[in-house]
């Protein structure tokens, strides 16, 4: 009898990321690109990494119960100011789940935490600098409204920082650390996030470039270190919450 060959969860994934990018990542253009406005880490980086730290945030290793949440297939490229791909990047994000909370240790709401979401993911991007994540789409908490944290890792350096934003939000107006980013940067912190078409469980795709303010020739220095490089909170000898209210300028603020 011929065996029948089913894929693998991670197939499945990266074979669904690489047409997800393919198809909604837009073409480069001759000038260069308005580089991707960089906020702040805030304290809630994942004191303690989970077990399974993949693309995949809504599945916890092979378990077969999903965290609750809009189901939402978020995927972009990293690039340089003159378009170049960023390759062999690592991309980090963590978030809160559908309660309104982190993985971290501290976080407020700790009770109420969904133990089946990720919370926390990293990707490796590919030549073209394409990267992907299966995850929820950002719900608000106390004080912030709905965003995805990022860290971009170049050669086991830490070397970008912002937060993604539900681009149409009423709540991005009051929130303070997007209200500290200039007018004219802050459409490169939004993101559609879209319903797909003819999905049955109303899964959603969001497409998020980030440009880095650099050149390809800035990135490189020479090495090829493996892993990502370490939080802004312990580059700056500082732990937890303590950091939470250094905002983007500098100034102590922000989560």
């Amino acid at each position: 009898m011929t065996a029948i060959w089913k894929p693998s969860r991670r197939e499945l994934l990266t074979s669904f990321a690489f047409g997800a990018v393919t198809f909604s990542a837009p073409g480069l253009f001759a000038e260069e690109l308005a580089a991707t406005a960089s906020m702040a880490e805030g304290p809630f980086y994942p004191d303690k990494l989970p077990l399974d730290t993949d693309n995949d945030l809504l599945v916890l290793n092979d378990s077969i119960t999903p965290a609750v949440g809009e189901i939402t297939h978020l995927s972009g490229r990293v690039l340089t100011a003159a378009g170049s791909p960023v390759r062999n990047a690592y991309v980090e994000i963590w978030q809160v789940d559908d309660h309104g909370v982190y993985i971290h240790t501290q976080s407020m709401g700790a009770d109420r935490r969904d133990t089946n979401f990720q919370g926390y993911g990293r990707f490796l991007t590919d030549a073209k600098g394409q990267y992907y994540f299966r995850t929820v789409k950002p719900v608000p908490y106390p004080g912030r409204t709905p965003h995805i944290h990022f860290g971009i890792s170049k050669n086991g350096r830490r070397i970008f920082t912002t937060q993604l934003m539900v681009k149409g939000e009423p709540q991005n107006a009051k929130d303070q650390l997007y209200r500290g980013i200039d007018p004219d940067a802050r459409e490169t912190v939004l993101a559609d996030f879209k319903p797909i078409p003819d999905s049955k469980i109303g899964e959603l795709a969001a497409n998020f470039d980030i440009v880095l303010g650099v050149t390809a020739e800035e990135l490189d220095d020479g090495s090829l270190q493996a892993g990502v490089g370490k939080p802004l909170r312990d580059s700056r000898g500082a732990g937890g919450p303590r950091g939470r209210r250094r905002g983007p300028n500098g100034r102590r603020r922000g989560r």
